[in-house]
């Protein structure tokens, strides 16, 4: 076993600028959801360079199979995301967005380039062990309802069918080198809110000859924080939070009508049905009961993320073979969700979180905001340990 950690390394270190290279490419071309098309293109022709049999799933998205040599029936998939976001960057970097209004700020462009460099690291070392390991390249985690459905859709968990499946996302709380990862429910459910307020606009000083859809959509939203504070078991985790109100109005103009979009996250589906009902009923009440009418949508998104039990303490044990237990972090609920929850649904999966922030070179914005970056040195480790991680559930 020592002798294939210490291989997987060195490959890992030799292969360090390669997954660089690509991550900075991936970066500096971003595409978003369901676009991936050049980013699609880049990989299957990495894929091919390296003698990787590789077929085009879900649209955009790519499906690639190494063989071991050996004996062994065993299967295990390995997923990566593709896609962007609509963030125009402020880094100033070389290798800075050069699509305007687009981004990587999650961090695609890094889980892609290390599955890459995975993939190089495996394909030299087939000669080590049996079974089958799986590439997903996936596109559309960023967008309803998400690329892993596409993919699952396309079969890529069937022919041969996947004993697990592992995926990782860069973290940048958690500092580079180190990794986080928690057993069973880890990430929430998420569910899209869009709320339409329809009322009676006219002058601000004369607010009694009309409807005024900007009070009542501030007492809506108010009211609804109740489904969280007093209707929800406090054992259960839950956020409802509104990110856009639209009240298109003048300082002494009532506007017809106000939009408004939210979210609600949980990890329990029984009550996240009965929220749900929660929210229409107590909008409907006090909309109507304010004498506007309303138009509500509530899209059902990812589910909660969970972590197998028995799965995710092997990768446990495998992470702290090669990276030292002292470097592993055990990690608290998040209340973010991510589309990996689907294939965890199908068979057992495990999702841990790289470290890539560092705090002495200013490494530290947030996912999904525009200064969002990576200490490229978490790419020295994400490759290999993803390849020994993967290796080892084959034994």
């Amino acid at each position: 076993m020592d002798m294939l950690l210490d291989e997987i390394k060195k490959l890992s270190a030799s292969i360090f600028p390669d997954v660089i290279k690509d991550r900075r490419h991936l970066h500096a071309n971003p595409e978003l959801s369901f676009h991936e098309h050049e980013t699609c293109a880049y990989v299957k022709k990495a894929l091919s360079n390296l003698g990787i049999e590789w077929t085009p799933v879900a649209e955009t998205g790519v499906l690639a199979l190494i063989k071991g040599d050996l004996s062994g029936t065993k299967v295990i998939a390995l997923r990566a995301d593709m896609d962007a976001l609509p963030i125009t960057e402020s880094n100033e970097v070389p290798y800075a967005s050069k699509q305007k209004g687009v981004m990587h700020a999650c961090g695609h462009d890094a889980h892609t380039a290390s599955l890459l460099g995975t993939a190089k690291i495996l394909q030299s070392l087939k000669h080590t062990f049996g079974g089958t390991i799986k590439l997903l390249f996936q596109p559309g985690e960023e967008k309803l309802p998400g690329g892993a459905t596409h993919m699952i859709r396309d079969g890529v968990l069937q022919n041969p069918a996947p004993i697990a499946a592992i995926g990782q996302h860069v973290m940048p709380s958690i500092p580079v080198g180190k990794i986080g990862i928690r057993k069973g429910k880890f990430m929430a459910s998420m569910d899209e809110i869009t709320l339409h307020i329809h009322g009676r606009g006219g002058h601000g000083a004369q607010p009694h000859l009309n409807i005024d859809p900007v009070a009542i959509a501030a007492q809506v939203i108010v009211s609804l924080q109740q489904v969280v504070s007093r209707a929800a078991n406090p054992s259960i985790p839950s956020v409802l939070s509104f990110g856009r109100f639209i009240a298109d109005g003048a300082i002494n103009v009532i506007p017809d009508s106000v939009y408004i979009e939210g979210t609600f996250r949980t990890m329990n589906e029984e009550w996240r049905e009965e929220a749900h009902q929660r929210i229409r009923k107590m909008v409907e009440a006090t909309v109507e009961g304010m004498g506007a009418t309303c138009e509500l949508n509530i899209v059902k998104g990812y589910p909660a993320l969970v972590n197998e039990e028995g799965l995710t303490e092997n990768v446990i044990t495998y992470i702290a073979e090669y990276a030292g237990r002292e470097n592993i972090i055990d990690l608290d609920i998040w209340m973010a969700s991510e589309d990996f929850a689907y294939y965890g649904r199908e068979l057992p999966a495990c999702f841990y979180l790289l470290g890539v922030g560092n705090a002495d070179r200013n490494i530290t914005a947030s996912l999904h905001t525009p200064g969002f970056n990576i200490d490229e040195d978490a790419l020295r480790l994400s490759p290999g340990l993803m390849a020994y991680v993967a290796i080892r559930n084959l034994m």
